[in-house]
């Protein structure tokens, strides 16, 4: 199989940060992934280096266009290498081969009928670099960039944009993975409800000078949209390359919901001008929030992926993004977070686990994996593993890491629950159970194997030590290549190396609250809680409609230490607010089916719209008192009525 996965290209007005380290890393490890399922992969990522923005940041500076564009871009070229990003190509819009595939397009789809010249009256966002309609509009401004648009007016080329609306909306209904997740298909296909209006493509000279030149008239320069969306087809040799031929039909977008329309409407509508099968897929990621706001250079709260790096660790960096952001929706970063991540998931779970399973082996058989003994195997470990893999392989093709990597730590905490109930270190002192000794340390190594192999596109360098430290080369197909994600392919008689802690712990930022602040906020967490009890009648009960719902998102809220905000399927989506945190963690009811009060006016909690209630059992255990989620036996479809 092949696979050709892109990044947006990066606008070079500004330096690189989180948000486009999430896009990257999500693409990386989306290659990594395909790597490890043997697929012919091409991983593209570049900067976009034309328009107003650039010219504007450039003159700022007192430096050419060229110039200033040749600084940004290595800076982004540089950052990838830092989070172990390993794009097979860079494109930059300002390369001779781009410049030269966009005026053939651009005369290509002038001679179809496709371009034609007109005057334009529009509210234009410089941020955007686009015209905005007063529907799209939030109080007169901006959605994205808070600023109240240009009205202007000027004569331009434009493209039948609508002339190929049907033909589009015909595809997404046809093909409902094209977008995804589903809310982004969902949005495209309310904006194509009604009429689409055609797409300004140039801009005069006389207005800006930094741009690709219209190949049927020079007085004009293409407009920024119908330059960049190209380089997807430019990095790939297009029009006739051996690597357009290979990969263009299965095509897969990575990008930030900001540029959503551009790459489902402008981008769909130009490949169908040209003659072309469309793209594959477009994956749509939400916002990472800094202070509940989007980070935006304009605004100021920009965080730079170098600094994390530093900071942090790379692996620890891009573990978090991965784990913390339920792809497509929103996610808010905090150093707080990722200090958790790293001490809990990362120092805690996976390595304690590799620390005193290898330590073991070192200690009791002096760092040589055994074979297991007939008749002393059990498959409490092999038996999940099979299920992990499977969910794994399922998670991550459909872009859902979180689950992926909720599903692997559930192997893990299981693999040290294991070795607590084993007990190696007394099979050590009992000669006669020395074959269960041998067991229990290779069932312990082949798990830290598979988990190796199935990591490794999330933390490469992470499993390149674990790797060495197996007795196995980087590269061995037992560690980088799901063909061998089957239980038992380390061999007996591998030797150990002893390789350095791979997570040391990391002291929080956050103070200790005082033991009296402590105190006073558990009382009133109490008192607000006693406050929500209530009753109601039997014939109010039969009016409730109870549904089972799947649980794909949950997050903290802000500010409480009670409630979560799950984003449930029911079928529909929705959001409920539940008071649960302090039973649950986000991502231990990911994938969960719940049951549900579906027809609750929605109300405003903690300024959030909850839209109905999730039920649970109040269990009073040694005179303290904790919430159960009620779940059912056996999954049914999302939605089902509950009798």
């Amino acid at each position: 199989m092949t696979t050709y996965i892109t990044t947006p290209i990066y606008y070079v007005n500004a330096q690189p940060h989180l948000g486009h380290a999430y896009t990257t890393i999500v693409a990386d490890t989306y290659s990594r992934f395909r790597r490890l399922s043997d697929d012919s992969v091409r991983f593209q990522t570049g900067t976009d280096e034309h328009g107003d923005k650039i010219a504007e940041a450039a003159e700022k500076e007192g430096v050419s266009p060229k110039e200033y564009v040749d600084r940004i871009s290595a800076m982004f070229r540089d950052t990838w290498p830092t989070l172990d990003i390993t794009p097979d190509n860079f494109i930059r819009t300002t390369d001779a081969n781009h410049v030269a595939t966009v005026q053939k397009i651009l005369q290509d789809v002038y001679d179809k009928g496709d371009i034609y010249f007109d005057k334009y009256t529009g509210l234009y966002c410089t941020g955007c670099e686009r015209f905005l309609t007063e529907k799209e509009l939030v109080g007169g401004k901006c959605p994205d960039h808070l600023t109240v648009p240009d009205e202007i007016t000027e004569e331009n080329y434009f493209f039948r944009m609508s002339k190929y609306q049907q033909e589009l909306l015909d595809h997404i209904n046809a093909n409902p993975e094209f977008i995804t997740p589903e809310r982004y298909r969902n949005e495209v296909l309310s904006f194509l409800s009604e009429p689409l209006e055609d797409l300004c493509i140039s801009r005069p000279t006389s207005r800006l000078t930094w741009g690709i030149p219209l190949p049927f008239d020079d007085k004009f320069v293409t407009y920024v949209w119908f330059d960049a969306l190209i380089n997807y087809l430019t990095g790939i040799g297009y029009p006739d390359g051996e690597l357009f031929e290979k990969y263009w039909n299965v095509a897969e977008h990575v990008i930030a919901k900001d540029i959503l329309k551009p790459h489902a409407i402008y981008w769909p509508t130009m490949i169908l001008s040209m003659g072309l099968p469309l793209y594959k897929k477009l994956h749509v990621h939400g916002y990472w929030n800094v202070d509940e706001t989007k980070m935006s250079k304009s605004i100021g709260n920009v965080v730079r992926p170098a600094e994390l790096v530093a900071e942090y660790g790379v692996d620890s960096l891009r573990y978090f993004t991965l784990r913390e952001m339920s792809f497509g929706l929103d996610s808010s970063f905090s150093s707080d977070a990722i200090v958790t991540r790293k001490n809990s998931d990362l120092a805690n779970d996976l390595g304690n686990l590799y620390s005193r399973s290898t330590a073991m082996l070192i200690k009791y058989t002096g760092g040589v994996v055994m074979a297991p003994v007939a008749g002393e195997d059990d498959t409490v470990l092999q038996d999940l593993a099979a299920a992990v893999v499977e969910s794994y392989t399922e998670n991550m093709a459909d872009f859902q890491f979180h689950r992926a990597l909720a599903s692997i730590w559930e192997l893990i905490s299981l693999a040290n629950k294991y070795i607590v109930s084993n007990e190696p270190w007394s099979l050590a002192k009992d000669p006669e159970r020395e074959g269960r000794l041998h067991t229990v340390l290779y069932n312990l190594h082949e798990t830290l194997r598979l988990l190796t192999l199935l990591l490794q596109p999330v933390m490469p360098g992470t499993c390149r030590k674990m790797a060495l430290g197996l007795g196995l080369k980087e590269d061995d197909p037992l560690v980088t290549s799901l063909a061998a994600a089957t239980w038992g392919g380390l061999p007996a008689n591998t030797k150990l190396t002893k390789i350095d802690a791979l997570f040391p712990r990391m002291e929080s930022k956050k103070k200790k609250q005082q033991p009296q602040k402590q105190e006073k906020k558990q009382k009133k967490k109490v008192a607000k809680t006693e406050s929500m009890e209530g009753l109601i009648t039997f014939d109010q009960f039969q009016n409730l409609e109870l549904r089972v719902a799947e649980i794909i998102a949950a997050e903290p809220i802000k500010k409480s230490d009670r409630l979560l905000k799950l984003t449930v399927k029911a079928p529909e989506e929705r959001t409920i607010v539940a008071g649960i945190a302090e039973y649950y963690s986000p991502d231990s009811i990911v994938g969960k089916q719940v049951l549900i009060v579906a027809n609750l006016k929605p109300v405003k909690l903690m300024g959030v719209e909850s839209q109905g209630m999730v039920l649970a059992a109040k269990v009073e255990e040694d005179g303290e008192s904790r919430l159960v989620l009620s779940t059912i036996s056996a999954p049914v479809p999302a939605g089902s009525k509950v009798a």
